[in-house]
């Protein structure tokens, strides 16, 4: 049985959040590990960012969503850590 994850292990947005409903493999099933704006039909959409890049581009996101900078940088902390960036 394949793990089941809340958050995207790509960007860490919680998978919940996610306006599709989640990621497209490559065979058209829904991701359980990436949201849209990461990932589909089975790639990434910014295959050749670093975990560094993904971290900016999800601070600058959640500060234009309203949270303050010290939160925003919180969130993106583990970014490093999840599935995507482990390679």
């Amino acid at each position: 049985m394949s793990k089941i994850y809340k958050n995207c292990q790509s960007c860490g947005m919680p998978l919940k959040k996610d306006p599709k409903g989640g990621a497209t493999n490559a065979d058209g099933s829904i991701s359980k590990m990436y949201c849209s704006y990461c990932f589909e039909d089975g790639k990434f959409l910014q295959p050749d960012w670093t975990a560094s890049q993904m971290q900016e581009l999800s601070k600058g996101k959640l500060k234009e969503m309203g949270f303050p900078g010290f939160l925003a940088g919180f969130f993106s902390k583990g970014i490093p850590k999840l599935e995507r960036w482990k390679r």
